[in-house]
C-alpha cells in the first residue's frame, strides 16, 4: 500500500530540516583534515601472498597512497583490482575497481581513450562483496570503482573495512552487524557517517588518480544508504559529470525517524526513546548529513528513483532531497514499488543517462 503522500503533494512537499551555520566550514574542515592525512609520498602496490594475484605498480598523478593490486578471478573479458585508499583521517578502506580487460596496462594514448568512472556506495550493512560480484559497470565499458563501507559488511555482502573511530573511543577494527546509526550520534564530529561520508569523498579522489580513468568523467551511484552517499559526495565534490541516488536514504531526518518503523531510521527512535533529553542534540547532528542539506550544493545533473510503497525510505524523505536538488535534476517514481524501487530497471535508466553524458569510446584500449 501508498505509505505517504501522493505523487502530486510529493513534487511540492518541502523538508523542515535546517541547514547549521557551519555546515560549509565543519565539511571544509573534514575533508582538508582527510586529505592532509594521507601517505606524504605515493604508495604503490605490493606483491600479494596468493597465487591467484600479481601486481599493478602506478604512480599516482597526485600523491595519496592507493594502492592497487591485479587480482586473477579467471576471467576474460574484464579485469579486476584489489584497491586500497586513504579516507578519513588517512585510515585505510578497500574498493574493488573492475575495467573492461587491459584497460589498466598502459597509460591513455591517442589509440587508448581514458575510461569514464563509476563510484559505487553500498546499502546499509553491506560491504564491497566478492571480486566477482556486480560485474554490469565494467561489462557496459566503464571503470567501476565499488566501494567497501567502514565496519559493515556483516549482513548482505561481506566487507573488509573497519571502522577505527579514533584512540580512546572504543574504536572498532572489523566489520560488525548493524547498527550503525547512533554509533557518536551526539556530536557532529564524532558521527560515524562523518568517517563514511569522508571515505566516499575520498573514493573519488582515488579513482581520479589512476591514468587509464578520464578525472572529468566520474559519476557517483548508490542505491539506499549508498544513494545516500552519492548525494552527499554530490554535495561536497565538484565536477561530477552525473550523480545517481536510487531510493537514498540519510535524506529529511527530521520527517524520517517520527514516519518510519522500519530500520535503519527506527534505530534513532529506539534511542531517543530511551535518551529523551537528546532529542535536539541529535537532530543537530543529523542536520549536517541530510542529504537534503548536500543536496543544496550539488550541480552535477542527478537521476533520482523513489517508490511509494517504500517503508524504509519513504518518498517524501527522497522528495525531500530531490526537490532541494540545485543542480539538473531528474526523478523516477515506481507507484507499486517498495524499497527495491525499480530494480533492474534502475539500472537500466541509469546507464542510459550514463552512456549519454560519458559516453564510452567504440575502441577504449
Amino acid at each position: 500500500m501508498f505509505v505517504d503522500l501522493p505523487e502530486s503533494e510529493l513534487r511540492n512537499y518541502r523538508s523542515t530540516q535546517v541547514e547549521p551555520d557551519d555546515f560549509d566550514e565543519f565539511w571544509a574542515s573534514t575533508l582538508a583534515g582527510s586529505r592532509a592525512a594521507a601517505p606524504a609520498t605515493t604508495a604503490t602496490a605490493t606483491a600479494t601472498a596468493t597465487a591467484e594475484s600479481s601486481t599493478v605498480n602506478r604512480t599516482d598523478s597526485i600523491s595519496t597512497g592507493v594502492v592497487v593490486t591485479k587480482v586473477d578471478c579467471g576471467l576474460t573479458t574484464l579485469d579486476i583490482y584489489d584497491v586500497t585508499f586513504p579516507g578519513f583521517a588517512g585510515q585505510p578502506v578497500k574498493a574493488w575497481l573492475r575495467v573492461p580487460a587491459g584497460a589498466l596496462d598502459a597509460a591513455p594514448s591517442p589509440a587508448r581513450t581514458a575510461l569514464p568512472a563509476v563510484v559505487e556506495f553500498v546499502g546499509y550493512g553491506g560491504g564491497r562483496g566478492h571480486a566477482t560480484d556486480n560485474l554490469f559497470w565494467a561489462s557496459a565499458g566503464f571503470a567501476h570503482l565499488h566501494m567497501d563501507t567502514r565496519g559493515q559488511g556483516s549482513t548482505w555482502s561481506s566487507g573488509d573495512t573497519g571502522d577505527d573511530e579514533g584512540a580512546g573511543a572504543g574504536s572498532s577494527t572489523a566489520p560488525q552487524h548493524p547498527g550503525f546509526m547512533t554509533r557518536g550520534i551526539t556530536s557532529p564530529e564524532t558521527y560515524y557517517y562523518r568517517r563514511l561520508i569522508t571515505d566516499a569523498v575520498r573514493a573519488v579522489d582515488a579513482v581520479k588518480t589512476l591514468d587509464a580513468i578520464d578525472p572529468q568523467r566520474v559519476a557517483v551511484i548508490g542505491r539506499s544508504q549508498g544513494g545516500g552517499l552519492a548525494l552527499a559526495v554530490a554535495g561536497l565534490v565538484p565536477g561530477l559529470v552525473a550523480a545517481i541516488p536510487l531510493v537514498p536514504f540519510l535524506c529529511d531526518f527530521p520527517r524520517a525517524i517520527v514516519m518510519t518503523d522500519n530500520d535503519p531510521y527506527k534505530e534513532i527512535g529506539r534511542y531517543l526513546a530511551v535518551h529523551r533529553e537528546q532529542v535536539g542534540q541529535v537532530l543537530d547532528t543529523l542536520s549536517y548529513f541530510d542529504g537534503v542539506n548536500f543536496a543544496k550544493r550539488a550541480s552535477a545533473p542527478a537521476w533520482f528513483s523513489t517508490a511509494l510503497m517504500d517503508p524504509v525510505c519513504p518518498p517524501s524523505t527522497v522528495f525531500g532531497a530531490f526537490n532541494e536538488y540545485a543542480g539538473e535534476k531528474h526523478i523516477t517514481v515506481w507507484p507499486f514499488n517498495g524499497h527495491e524501487g525499480g530494480g533492474v530497471d534502475d539500472n537500466s535508466m541509469a546507464l542510459a543517462a550514463l552512456k549519454a553524458v560519458a559516453p564510452i569510446s567504440a575502441s577504449p584500449l
